[in-house]
């Protein structure tokens, strides 16, 4: 799962991915610097701890997101 959400930060976007099939959980942020996760749990958790739909030009993409993420959870992907 991909995710590119347009920030008002910078030009670039806030990129966040959880690829189960290569253990790769990260958020590249509109600064170019990522952080890294060990399980997406982790993830989810620093995203809904550090972003907010204010912080995007469309607040509807980061909702969606959000829901996505909280499917992800409920379909026990987490362990």
């Amino acid at each position: 799962m991909e995710f590119s959400l347009d920030s008002y930060e910078c030009v670039l976007p806030v990129e966040v991915t959880i690829d189960d099939d290569n253990g790769r959980y990260m958020v590249r942020k509109s600064d170019t610097s990522g952080v890294f996760f060990n399980t997406p749990f982790e993830l989810i958790r620093w995203i809904r701890a550090h972003l907010q739909e204010e912080e995007f030009l469309k607040p509807e993409d980061f909702r969606s997101m959000m829901g996505k993420l909280a499917e992800y959870e409920q379909a026990g992907y987490l362990g």
